[in-house]
């Protein structure tokens, strides 16, 4: 039983030789598409939602942001070249013949493939990281909103503060300055007018 599995490993080990390159021409399709997603997708959302966001940030912080994203699409783009080229190889001058020079050939293609391999997966990882990179340069730099100041008139007085919500009970503020602050909740049938102001 030994003896026939061996002889089966052998013959698969033998047969690897034959189907290495086409594995790692499968493999290279696989990047090459993941590559290519995301690049698109990256590109999708720098289009729509990035403009936005980038028009937010101040001048130096929206220089890194703006770089650090075009820099991860050029090395997204470059990684599914790389990947394109694993896949489907280079145009060859002139078509070999002779087994030996085939299998000079392979080799080295292999050698090529498995490299571009490895630097496609690389140029992901560093795409990929440029991204989180430029996320957190954007959140890390947009400001928290301004809270909304408003006038509150009831028939009895008139208070100013921070709009903190409305429900169906009534509009909250908080009024007071310093550590008097208190909230106050203004019931909707004694809500007479409710304006924003710039300060109280």
């Amino acid at each position: 039983m030994t003896d026939r599995s061996d002889r089966r490993w052998a013959e698969l080990a033998r047969d690897l030789e034959f189907s290495q390159l086409p594995e790692l021409r499968r493999q290279a399709e696989g990047w090459r598409t993941g590559l290519t997603g995301l690049t698109a997708l990256l590109g999708v959302l720098t289009i729509v939602k990035g403009q936005d966001q980038l028009a937010g940030l101040s001048g130096s912080t929206g220089r890194w942001a703006a770089a650090l994203v075009l820099s991860a699409f050029a090395v997204l783009v470059w990684g599914a070249l790389l990947a394109v080229r694993a896949s489907h190889g280079r145009p060859e001058r002139e078509i070999v013949l002779g087994g030996q020079a085939l299998r000079r050939w392979t080799c080295e293609e292999i050698r090529r493939v498995r490299h571009r391999l490895r630097w496609a997966a690389v140029c992901c990882v560093s795409g990929l990281t440029l991204v989180v990179a430029a996320t957190c340069v954007v959140w890390s730099a947009t400001p928290a909103p301004a809270p909304y100041t408003v006038r509150v008139g009831t028939p009895y007085e008139e208070l100013c503060g921070v709009l903190v919500g409305a429900d169906p009970h009534g509009v909250t503020i908080r009024t007071g300055r310093g550590t008097t602050k208190s909230l106050r909740v203004v019931p909707h049938t004694a809500l007479v007018s409710l304006t924003p102001v710039s300060g109280c």
